[in-house]
């Protein structure tokens, strides 16, 4: 054996875990009892930031081919309640205005936040195969005081129109400001709600998490400064994705635009276009790798999240709707969980 052989050797012995192979965690789940879970990630445009001349009528094709992949969960881009909650008890931390106040609703239901979800928690487990009007006005309103006013649709969504009125604590403040829901641009109100109403869910699920990207730096404008920087540098793959994206936007059908933003190519530009400028620009500060650090927090937490919601449902089957930034790291993170199968979005978009 020659001396640089040798040198490989004992440093290999005298460093094990040089010489060990990583476990393979995506492989412990193979002889497991009864079938995965099926998770299928949306990525999304936003449809808040949709131009004028958009026509919700334009999902309509989006929406039939994701019903018919029949999830039994879908989560939504939202923070849920447990944070804002949390958020509102340490403003020295999280500062304000986290979330959207929920005043109203508990003004007609007298119901904070932490009440309301214990109560939207105590009404799911009870909820009959055939709720009454009564039941799902209640159940709407314990929603909104929840911060989840996508599943506060659902239910308003599943009413006969005769009966979307005031009553059982949804006060007439409360029935405008679903009425509103119904007309806003925004997936979780016009794909997410329709679609769970459509399937007869009961809600769907917030998964977003801000906690752990609340950056502290002692120059957030220099920050800002350094990430955008970063992001512009090497990013021409991007700006031809964002141009052929504006050019689909107000199409008739939008079912090609999301063909087009979760295929294969698209989510590379998209995880690259996001991590490749700040890993290699260069501060002092390091504000760019620092941004990264709060990305990788945000979209663990979610995946976590999302894994919460199907724990005790081994089998579930699971719709992700998030923005197309998002969309590589939950088919990846996703991916590795024991019991978890990640959905081919072609073959349910096609």
């Amino acid at each position: 054996m020659g001396m640089w052989k040798k040198a490989v050797w004992g440093l290999a012995a005298a460093s094990p875990l040089m010489a060990q192979a990583q476990v393979d965690l995506t492989k412990l789940d193979r002889d497991m009892a009864g079938p995965k879970s099926q998770v299928l990630v949306l990525g999304t445009v936003h449809l808040s930031e949709m131009p004028a001349g958009f026509k919700p009528g334009s999902l309509d094709s989006v929406i039939g081919r994701l019903a018919a992949y029949k999830p039994d969960i879908i989560t939504i881009e939202h923070e849920p309640g447990e944070d804002c909650d949390l958020a509102a008890r340490h403003p020295a931390k999280y500062g304000p205005d986290w979330c959207p106040a929920t005043d109203a609703a508990k003004a007609a239901t007298g119901l904070d936040m932490p009440a309301a979800l214990a109560e939207v928690d105590k009404t799911l487990k009870a909820w009959p195969a055939q709720p009454s009007p009564s039941q799902r006005r209640r159940l709407s309103a314990a929603f909104l005081a929840a911060n989840d006013p996508a599943s506060a649709l659902v239910q308003w969504l599943q009413l006969p129109a005769a009966e979307r009125r005031a009553g059982d604590t949804l006060d007439a403040v409360l029935v405008a400001t679903l009425e509103k829901l119904e007309k806003r641009k925004n997936e979780d109100n016009l794909i997410a709600a329709p679609l769970a109403a459509r399937l007869g869910l009961q809600r769907v699920y917030p998964v977003d998490n801000h906690t752990g990207d609340r950056i502290d730096v002692p120059d957030i404008k220099a920050f800002v400064k350094s990430i955008e920087a970063a992001w512009a540098s090497g990013n021409s793959e991007m700006k031809t994705l964002e141009k052929r994206k504006n050019e689909m936007v107000l199409a008739n059908d939008m079912l090609p635009l999301y063909r087009f933003i979760n295929s294969p190519e698209s989510v590379r530009i998209h995880a690259e276009s996001n991590i490749v400028g700040p890993m290699r620009a260069k501060s002092a500060e390091a504000y760019p790798q620092i941004w990264v650090g709060g990305w990788e927090i945000r979209n663990l937490r979610m995946v976590a999240n999302i894994r919460e919601t199907f724990r005790e449902r081994p089998g579930a089957r699971v719709l992700s709707i998030v923005g197309a930034s998002h969309k590589p790291w939950f088919d990846q993170w996703l991916g590795q969980l024991q019991g978890v199968e990640i959905v081919d979005v072609a073959e349910v978009l096609k």
